[in-house]
Parts: C-alpha cells; structure tokens; sequence
C-alpha cells in the first residue's frame, strides 16, 4: 500500500468527514425544526386526544406554558450552541457539560428516540392515507403498501442535499400551516351559541387530575424544536442560525397549537369539547372545517395531514441520520457511519442505515400484523418523545455545569446560570408527569408492563451508551479525547485508512 501524505490524508479526510458548510439559512432550519413538530398532526391528534383522554379543557393554557417553559430552556441552549457545533446536539452539549461518557449515553439514546419517532410515522402514514384514496379513487389499499411508497421518497431525499430537502419541507410546512390558519379562523368566525367564549384559556383549567398528562401530550408536540442544533455545521452563521430558528419555532409552535386548540373549543363550545373530541377524534378537526368549508379544502386538510407526516419523516430521518455521522465521524459508532456523499454533502451511510431500520420495521409489522396505528405510531412516537424529554433535563443541567466552568465567554448570568437553573427545575416537573402518566398517554391499563418497559428501557440504553464511554476510555483514549468535539478534532485525530476509502456520488 502506497504512503499517503498529510495533506493528501487532510484532503481524503476534509471529503468524507465533513458535513457540506454554508447550505442552510434561518428559514430553513425553521422548516426543519417546525417539521418534525408536525403542526397538522399535532392539532387533529393530539388536540383532540389531550381533550379526550384527560378531561380537560385546558391545553391551549399547557401548550403556552410548555411554550415558556422550552423557550426558558432556549436561553441556555443557544448560549452554549457556539461552544458545540455539532451534528450530535444532545451528545455534544452532555459531552461537554457533564462528562463524556454521560454523553456517550445521551447519544445513544437520543439516537433511539429519533428512530423511533421516525419510523413511528410509516405506521400514522399508511393509516392515514388509506381512507384518502379510497374516497377519491376507490381504491382500497393496505397500510404497508403506502408506507413503503414513503419509506422510498424519504430513502431518495436522504440522500439529497440538505438544501434541497429544506425546500421541499418549505412547501410541506407552509401548506400545512396555512389549512391550520384557515381551519382556525373559520371556527373562530362561527362559534358555537354565537358567542365566541375564553372559557378554555383560563389558568384554572390546568386544575385537575389529568394535568399531568395534559403537560405530557403538550411537550410531546414540541419534540423537534431542539434540532436547530443538529443542523449548526451546515448553516450560515451558526451562531446566529440556531439562535433565531431555535426561538422562532418555539413561538411560532405555541402560538399556533395554542389558537387552533382554543377555536376548536370556540366552535365547539368550551361545554361539548371533550365529548366531541371522545366521539370524533382525528375526525373533529376536519368535521367542523366541513361544516363551513367547500368539501375541497376539507380534502386539501386531509391531503396535507398525510404530507405532514410524510414531511415529518424526511426532518427526522436527516437528524438521525446526523446523528450516526456525529458518532461514526468521533469513531464512537463504527467510521463507515461518518462518512458523506461528495456529490450531496449528506450523511450517506447513515441515511442508508436509517432506510434499511425503516424497511425492516415495517417488514416486521405488516407481517406479524400489528396494529400499525396503535403499536407503531402512537406507541413508538409517545416513547420516543419521552426519551427526548429525558434528554433535554440531561441538557439543561449540562449547560449548567458548562457555564460553571467556563465563564470567559460573554454571555450573562441569565444565560449561564438562571435561565438553566429554572429550565431544569421545570422540566423536572414534566418529566415526573410524564413518567407517572405514562399509562395514560399509552392509552393502555396502569398495570401494563408497557408503563414501565419504555421508559426503563431507556435508562439501559443510556447505561449502556455510559459502559461504553468509559471502555473507550480505557482501550481508546484517543477517540475518547475526542467525544463531543465536532468536526475539526474529529478529523484531525482520525485516521488514514478510516478516510481513504470515500463514499462518492
């Protein structure tokens, strides 16, 4: 085998190690971000089952409150995200807040969790899906074969420019979005008893025996506003980027779920909410679009309900995808997993990785013929989200502890220590609902092993991921040295022959 020199060694590395730089502005991030919050499907499902299943009129008051809550969390967040551009954001800032085997642990968790909410979603899709072309075509089709239809666009866009997949959920969210307004406003503009009522937006509405669940479902349909991290390597000023998309997906989430949850009441009356939402479900939302609505946009609503699940799935599969990168690039995962295509700039290897668990999930499900609604997308989506949840506490505490040991930068008290401070205690408090109530967002009895098998599940991934970082600590101690550092001291202290052989396309 031939020597190869240090600059041919940096140029083979800077190739295949390197995410592609300076693709991504603002709004793309944001369209990333907000994507895999799935607007449309967070208002016609887990409006509708927050209403149901607790009792409470209340979640327009949680969804502002989680709202503050996260976007109390934002302030230490981004102060920390110049510190660690990284593809692996919760592995990075655990990495480098609490320890690094800790953020060994994080990663693979985090890692699990985005899995999960992706591939959730085949199930929601084909499910979805299926009633939409049987009425406009007749055509009855079984669920695996529409998952299959999407698990294949998504497969081809992973492997596309980031840029490009930033314009196609451009289109996705702002359409989704738009149906969510005009839903809106047409219930607000016919409201039941002709009288348009506040009654659901008072504070008093978050007292009842449900409320822990009701904060659950509300933090559930903000996962994915962390991601503005996950993307920093590849945006345009990052400090800036992930600053400004981070906050603006925080307020426009809130803002949104919060006005379409309370106009849903408004139409309803605050007094039929939850019978309604016990006997509609999923339904309601287009239900009482229809009432008033041509019956074309009611099916442009259902149309885009399936396309945001469709687009959910492209945010999540490039944010797990940048993930194993992180974690292949570092050597923590196997190197094949760092490197990216020379054409794209994308992770390649593991957006084939993710395709392949997505085809295999699916496979296992229509096979074994589980229930593709229930054990595949409410279940995994429910779990995995907790598993983020877990992971932002992780976070905030890392952040906390950065700054305790860094204080040259220039951020102030608020950023370093109070704002975290308060972050952590509230998150705490959602996680300990979230936990206690895990039966109930299952939708399953308390006695359950389910009530239990995700969320300790999780802990032995993490103490896992943990064993393994102090393995590498003892048998590796150079890619130890390198856990959380991102790109650059990634590739400095990678290896030759980890670099020559490039996936091009």
């Amino acid at each position: 085998m031939q020597s190869t020199t240090p600059a041919k060694a940096g140029k083979a590395s800077s190739i295949s190690m390197a995410l592609a730089a300076n693709r991504l502005g603002i709004p793309s991030v944001v369209f990333f971000v907000m994507t895999a919050a799935t607007p449309l499907t967070v208002v016609a499902g887990t409006v509708t089952t927050g209403y149901a299943t607790t009792g409470l009129i209340g979640i327009p008051v949680a969804f502002i409150a989680i709202g503050i809550v996260l976007a109390i969390f934002s302030i230490g967040y981004v102060a920390m995200a110049p510190y660690t551009a990284n593809a692996g954001a919760f592995y990075a800032y655990i990495s480098r807040g609490l320890s690094k085997p800790l953020g060994v642990g994080g990663a693979w968790v985090a890692l699990v969790s985005y899995c999960m909410l992706q591939v959730s979603l085949y199930g929601g899709v084909g499910v979805a899906a299926a009633p939409v072309l049987k009425d406009w075509f007749g055509v009855s089709t079984p669920w695996w074969v529409i998952a299959l239809i999407a698990w294949a666009i998504v497969a081809i866009t992973g492997i596309q420019q980031v840029s490009m997949n930033g314009k196609i959920l451009a289109v996705l969210l702002c359409c989704e979005v738009a149906v969510i307004v005009v839903f809106s406003f047409t219930d607000l503009f016919h409201p039941a008893h002709d009288a348009v009522s506040f009654s659901t937006l008072s504070p008093g509405n978050l007292v009842g025996s449900g409320v822990g669940a009701l904060f659950s479902l509300a933090i559930l349909g903000f996962v994915g506003f962390e991601s503005a991290v996950v993307f920093s390597e590849e945006s345009k000023d990052p400090k800036r980027t992930v600053r400004v998309a981070t906050y603006l997906a925080v307020a426009i989430i809130a803002i949104l779920y919060a006005f379409a949850s309370w106009t849903m009441s408004v139409a309803t009356g605050p007094d039929k909410i939850v019978s309604d939402s016990q006997n509609q479900q999923l339904d309601l939302l287009f239900n009482l679009a229809g009432q008033h609505l041509g019956p074309a946009l009611v099916d442009l609503g259902r149309l885009l309900f399936v396309t945001s699940m469709l687009a959910a799935m492209i945010s999540f599969h490039n944010t797990t995808a940048r993930y194993m990168f992180a974690l292949g690039r570092e050597r923590v995962l196997p190197a094949a997993l760092g490197r990216t295509s020379r054409r794209t700039g994308s992770p390649i290897v593991g957006s084939l990785v993710q395709t392949v668990v997505g085809l295999v999930v699916i496979a296992v499900f229509a096979l074994t013929g589980l229930d593709p609604l229930i054990q595949l997308f409410f279940w995994l989506s429910t779990s995995g989200g907790v598993g983020i949840l877990f992971l932002l506490v992780l976070t905030s505490i890392g952040t906390i502890v950065f700054f305790a040991r860094n204080k040259a930068g220039g951020e102030n008290i608020w950023q370093r220590t109070v704002a975290p401070i308060v972050a952590t205690v509230l998150l705490l408090a959602v996680t300990y609902f979230a936990v206690t109530n895990f039966a109930q967002l299952l939708g399953v009895d308390p006695s359950s092993p389910l009530t239990w098998a995700f969320p300790v599940g999780f802990v032995v991934i993490g103490l896992a991921g943990i064993v393994w970082g102090l393995v590498l600590r003892a048998r590796q101690p150079e890619i130890y040295q390198t856990i959380g550092m991102g790109g650059k001291r990634a590739i400095a202290n990678t290896p030759v022959s980890s670099t020559e052989s490039v996936v091009g396309q």
